[in-house]
């Protein structure tokens, strides 16, 4: 059983060309899958996938509810689920889908948590107030992050070669590579942005850089690309500095950055291009967010 999860999560990868991290999502969820419903165990639980019933799945599903999980999350695990049945089914593993009549469960829908510009500021000023070549960093990243309202993988996947600066002027802009090139899209950048970019590239990430072939835009202390995970302990220490209470991650300056562009009267379609939303609908968030933040 063990090893259709492995033929799966192969055919993600190589097939698909899901993401390292989309593909170990899945991982995750399969396993904990497997030994919920006791799979393998002796004597104990199916065999087989194809000793797999409804019934168990649906207990399975009321297990994850009952054990505090949000309704996206047990949405995602049970999307899952469907996906390897689908794919055991296509493979000729299985000759019924238990999975086929199965409800996905219905996610209640959480507007995006935004800060407000006074935060945002806060934020990016904090790096200022130390020195050294991580103190520049942070600053070129914040401001980046906020500026251009990428995703946290965008950002650290960013290379110095998806930059251009303007010639002649204080301003440039940003290519954010998508899965696919036609996924591409280019943000501007002002020129407080574009400055603090130049001075980080010529001072800083020339002091972090131990490998000069090495094109990734924001370097960790060893010289190598920046991590998810190190994104989000950076923005972490600046929010427990200046003091800002609630939950801040990476992503709240997406959000922040979203709301902050509609209140300035942006379109939501400019919006929805910036921050490369497939559907429109994604992005109408942002105004449902700033109603209700008015109303308050």
């Amino acid at each position: 059983m063990k090893e259709n999860i492995q033929d799966f999560l192969k055919f993600l990868e190589v097939d698909k060309k899901y993401a390292e991290n989309t593909v170990a999502a899945y991982q995750n969820d399969l396993n904990q899958f497997y030994e919920g419903i006791g799979a393998g165990h002796d004597g104990q639980g199916p065999q087989a996938w194809n000793e797999v019933s409804k019934a168990e799945i649906i207990a399975y599903i009321d297990q994850l509810k009952n054990s505090g999980y949000t309704s996206s999350t047990v949405a995602r695990k049970v999307a899952a689920i469907k996906s390897f049945f689908h794919f055991l089914l296509a493979e000729g593993v299985l000759t019924d889908d238990p999975t086929f009549t199965l409800d996905s469960p219905k996610v209640k829908k959480r507007l995006p948590k935004a800060i407000s510009p006074a935060e945002i500021e806060r934020i990016l000023r904090a790096p200022l107030d130390e020195i050294g070549p991580k103190s520049q960093r942070d600053l070129a990243l914040l401001e980046m992050l906020y500026a251009s309202g990428m995703r946290v993988t965008e950002l650290v996947s960013l290379n110095v070669s998806d930059l251009t600066f303007d010639e002649g002027s204080a301003t440039g802009s940003v290519r954010v590579r998508g899965k696919r090139a036609s996924k591409d899209r280019t943000i501007p950048l002002s020129g407080s942005v574009v400055n603090t970019l130049q001075a980080y590239i010529n001072g800083a990430r020339a002091t972090l850089i131990h490998n000069p072939k090495e094109d990734a835009l924001f370097l960790n202390n060893r010289g190598q690309r920046l991590t998810r995970q190190g994104l989000w302990l950076i923005i972490k220490r600046y929010v427990e500095i200046v003091g800002i209470s609630g939950q801040v991650t990476p992503h709240t300056l997406r959000h922040s950055f979203a709301a902050h562009k509609l209140s300035q009267g942006k379109s939501l379609q400019d919006i929805q291009k910036l921050l490369g939303h497939a559907n429109i609908s994604t992005t109408q968030v942002y105004a449902q967010l700033n109603k209700e933040s008015g109303d308050q």
